[in-house]
This record gives structure tokens, C-alpha cells and sequence, in this order.
């Protein structure tokens, strides 16, 4: 049985400087913007299952519910997760993204990519088919990356035009704190 490689889509809000989180791995009070919150959680509850890494979730209360592929290291290929039900453990290393996504057993559909750094980057090489980055003006200057590779003066839009993604639309989600939300599609 082949199982329909799901569309593809990342979520992530940066600072200034193109990052997620503080140097201590922190979600900065800075980027907790309730207009891209909504966003990203009405985003979520379209799509057909998440995928984050093992330190990483979206959190809320339909998180546990929601059906799940979290990337780890340490598992040797694919396992159910023994603490969620709806999800399985993926160590990309060992088993390709199709094998992770038919053992999860989502309906066909959307899979959000929801962090961190390596997960993000993990998924520019599988292939996004839209990358929404939400760009908030709060300072994180010695934080963690949305991408490896970005700081230092390297933004996020640089890693994902060499991913072959283009930026399609931006939209305020946030008037009062200024927050874009930047829809970034892969070229066709």
C-alpha cells in the first residue's frame, strides 16, 4: 500500500534576527503575539497531523489530540510513542519521512511542521510546499535559529530562496504589535 506524500506546510514566528527561541531555549515573551497565536492555531487544527522535534510542540489544549510525528535521535527507526497514542517517534537518520508519515496513519492531507531549528531544516531538504514565517520585532540576538545557518547577518529568507521557496504574499496578523505573517511557496 503506498500512502499520498502529504503537503508540506512550516510554521515558525522569528525575531529580528530569524529567531525562535532564547539561547536557553525559551519561547521569548516577544514573540507570543495573540494575532499570529490564532493563526497558528487555526492553521493547526486544518492540518492533518504535526511534526516537531522531541524538545518542540505547539502546545495548547487539542496538542495531545492531534496526531503526530516527533523527530528523535533516540529511537532506532520508527516507534509508537509510549506516551501518546497519536503519535510515533522518528529518528530521520535511520527511516525515510514516507515510512515515518504511513506508520503515523494520518488521512492524506496537510503535515505542520511546527520546530525547532533542525526539524526546520530537516523539512527544507524534504521539501515544503509553503513555509509560513511570521516576523515579529522583538530582539532575540543570541537566540536559536529558525534554520541552521541563519545569524550572524544570514535571515531566513536567504535559506529559503536556496531552498528553492519564493516569498508569494505578506499579511499584518498583528496591528498592534506590527507582526507579518510571510507566505513562502516553493517555485514551480
Amino acid at each position: 500500500m503506498t500512502t499520498k506524500r502529504p503537503r508540506i506546510e512550516g510554521f515558525a514566528i522569528v525575531s529580528r534576527e530569524g529567531m525562535i527561541a532564547g539561547s536557553d531555549a525559551s519561547f521569548p515573551e516577544g514573540l507570543k503575539i495573540p494575532g499570529d497565536q490564532k493563526f497558528y492555531q487555526d492553521s493547526l487544527d486544518r492540518a492533518s497531523a504535526v511534526a516537531n522535534g522531541r524538545h518542540s510542540a505547539e502546545g495548547g489544549p487539542k496538542e495531545a489530540a492531534r496526531k503526530r510525528i516527533v523527530l528523535t535521535r533516540r529511537v532506532e527507526r520508527i516507534v509508537p510513542d509510549p506516551r501518546n497514542a497519536n503519535a510515533v517517534l522518528w529518528n530521520p537518520a535511520t527511516a525515510p519521512f514516507e515510512e515515518a508519515w504511513m506508520k503515523l496513519g494520518a488521512p492524506e492531507g496537510t503535515l505542520a511542521v511546527v520546530g525547532g531549528t533542525d526539524v526546520f531544516g530537516l523539512f527544507l531538504n524534504i521539501g515544503y510546499d509553503v513555509f509560513y514565517l511570521t516576523r515579529a520585532q522583538a530582539s532575540v540576538p543570541r537566540g536559536r535559529p529558525v534554520f541552521p545557518g541563519v545569524g550572524h547577518g544570514v535571515l531566513p529568507d536567504e535559506v529559503l530562496q536556496k531552498h528553492g521557496m519564493v516569498l508569494r504574499s505578506s499579511r499584518v496578523v498583528d496591528e498592534a504589535t506590527e507582526t507579518r505573517v510571510e507566505e513562502w511557496v516553493a517555485k514551480s
